[in-house]
């Protein structure tokens, strides 16, 4: 029997393993991801690759997608993803201090649910505007639109912001690709 091949536009090894685990879910051993860029596909015994092939298109996979933030210099637009993370990090922008701190709870199914208890992160973020502040340090993992929102209260300018998320990136703390327009 014939396969085959879908081809991926972004290669990803996660998407691709979920678009094979996707279409094996409905049909059994139908699917292979070869690599990030190829799921191989044939189609169940007795079934035509046309009509597989358009009942593979109605599956909906989510894509895995990167940590990116776009940044138009011109404009002053920036657009970031949710998945977008900070590492530890001292910042220091004229007399802006921003300090962000993370706390670990444990988030608790109700008895009988056969839920999983999980740890969830709280990011609390406070930012002050005085003089004769140093340095802040940014905890590991928090949440760089939790930044942004205090950044955005203050009133620091799109410039002003540009300028601390690429030292940011330049410093290695901001965990996604930055794609200046």
């Amino acid at each position: 029997m014939a396969d085959m091949r879908l081809t991926l536009r972004n290669p990803d090894f996660s998407t691709s393993t979920r678009i094979a685990d996707a279409i094996n879910q409905h049909f059994s051993g139908s699917a292979v991801a070869e690599n990030p860029t190829i799921v191989r596909i044939k189609p169940p015994t007795g079934q035509g690759m046309q009509q597989f092939v358009t009942q593979v298109e109605e599956l909906e996979v989510d894509p895995d997608e990167p940590a990116k933030v776009v940044i138009d210099e011109v404009s002053g637009v920036i657009v970031m993803g949710d998945k977008v993370r900070l590492s530890t990090v001292a910042i220091a922008q004229g007399n802006l201090t921003i300090s962000v701190q993370e706390t670990p709870q444990v988030s608790q199914p109700g008895p009988f649910s056969q839920g999983v208890t999980t740890t969830v992160s709280q990011s609390q973020l406070k930012v002050d505007e005085e003089k004769g502040k140093k340095l802040i340090i940014l905890q590991k993992s928090a949440s760089l639109s939790s930044l942004v929102a205090g950044l955005n209260a203050l009133g620091v300018t799109p410039r002003d912001m540009i300028s601390i998320l690429q030292a940011i990136k330049a410093e290695g703390a901001l965990q996604a690709d930055i794609q200046v327009m």
